[in-house]
């Protein structure tokens, strides 16, 4: 049961990396600049938070959707340099620094699945 709490509170910080994502753009003031990235960023920041929604709900069901949790994360990072043209440092950082935290998390949140797996078996 321990592990089950330790993974919703890993997938928690994962909505509220989703939430920031989402409103990166107008919190760092690139949306009027680079629109294209800041559509992006709110579509994945609402998939990211929806997606830690439901996993922290039920975390037994929750190790298929780190793999997609992870993707999302990597899509954060590279995101300013595919979706726009000469990214400034400040997108490049806020993308790069929320991407790398939502990848931490879906590692973390993955380990404990496997671990919380093998003692079980």
């Amino acid at each position: 049961m321990l592990q089950t709490r330790d993974v919703a509170a890993v997938e928690e910080l994962v909505i509220l990396a989703g939430v920031y994502a989402a409103i990166s753009a107008w919190t760092v003031h690139f949306a009027a600049a680079r629109p294209e990235l800041a559509v992006s960023n709110l579509v994945v920041g609402i998939a990211l938070a929806v997606l830690g929604l439901c996993m922290s709900m039920v975390p037994e069901r929750a190790q298929d959707l780190n793999f997609v949790v992870l993707l999302l994360g990597a899509w954060l990072i590279v995101s300013p340099w595919v979706v726009s043209r000469g990214p400034d440092t400040g997108m490049i950082l806020s993308n790069v620094i929320t991407g790398a935290c939502v990848c931490l998390f879906a590692l973390t949140a993955g380990g404990l699945l496997m671990s919380k797996s093998r003692r079980r078996t």
